[in-house]
This record gives structure tokens, C-alpha cells and sequence, in this order.
């Protein structure tokens, strides 16, 4: 079973992934913010993780450059959660690598269908 971790700090948006993509069989572990995202991480990475951006305390563009500074070859890609659509607020993630940026509001089964895409993908790199 492929493990997920949800970083978000509105815990209906976190329960609402949960539940929907377990359903799709996911085992959905999730965090409040970037701290307590990057104790999971250390504790067991995930094979993919989706991140809110705005958070109280370490927020996920912050969670995003401390994964890359402590794993440059991080093993998981990032989806991150945003309401900022201008390009020059997502610039910082150019040089991270493997972040891909879906503008809220967005529903589970898009991020389903992403997630979907990135096993694929995952499969033909293998």
C-alpha cells in the first residue's frame, strides 16, 4: 500500500483527503505543519506528500526547502495546495524539484487522478 502524508493545518480539509483516498487505497498519514511533518518524514517517508503552503508555525514552502536541504535526493514528490496562482510566488520551488502546484480549491479526486499519474510515472522510471 502506497503511503501518503497530508500537511495541513484545517484538519477537514485533512480528513476529507484521508477518507477519500483511502478509498483508493492509500494508507493517509497526516501533519498540522512542517514541523510535525518533517518527525514523520524522518520517521518513515512517505512515497508522496501534499503540502499546504499557508500554515501557522513552519509553513510548507519552508517544510519544501528543509527536505531539500536535509534529503537533496528526497525519494517522494511534493504536491503543494495553493491559492496563490501569480508564477513569481511559486519561483522558490523551481530549483526543489519534483513540486507540482494544484490552486485551491481543488477536489479529491483530482488530487486522486494526480496521484494517479505520478505511480505511473513512477513505474516507467523504475
Amino acid at each position: 500500500m502506497k503511503r501518503l502524508l497530508v500537511v495541513d493545518d484545517e484538519p477537514h480539509v485533512a480528513r476529507v483527503l484521508r477518507v477519500s483516498l483511502a478509498k483508493d487505497g492509500w494508507s493517509v498519514e497526516t501533519a498540522r505543519d512542517g514541523a510535525e511533518a518533517l518527525k514523520a518524514i524522518a520517521n518513515n517517508p512517505p512515497d508522496v506528500m501534499i503540502t499546504d503552503i499557508q500554515m501557522p508555525g513552519m509553513g510548507g514552502e519552508e517544510l519544501c526547502r528543509e527536505l531539500h536541504a536535509t534529503l537533496p535526493h528526497r525519494p517522494f514528490p511534493i504536491l503543494v495546495m495553493t491559492s496563490m496562482t501569480a508564477r513569481d510566488q511559486r519561483d522558490w520551488a523551481r530549483d526543489l524539484g519534483s513540486i507540482e502546484f494544484l490552486e485551491k480549491p481543488v477536489s479529491p479526486r483530482r488530487i486522486a487522478a494526480l496521484l494517479a499519474q505520478l505511480l505511473s510515472q513512477e513505474k516507467h522510471n523504475a
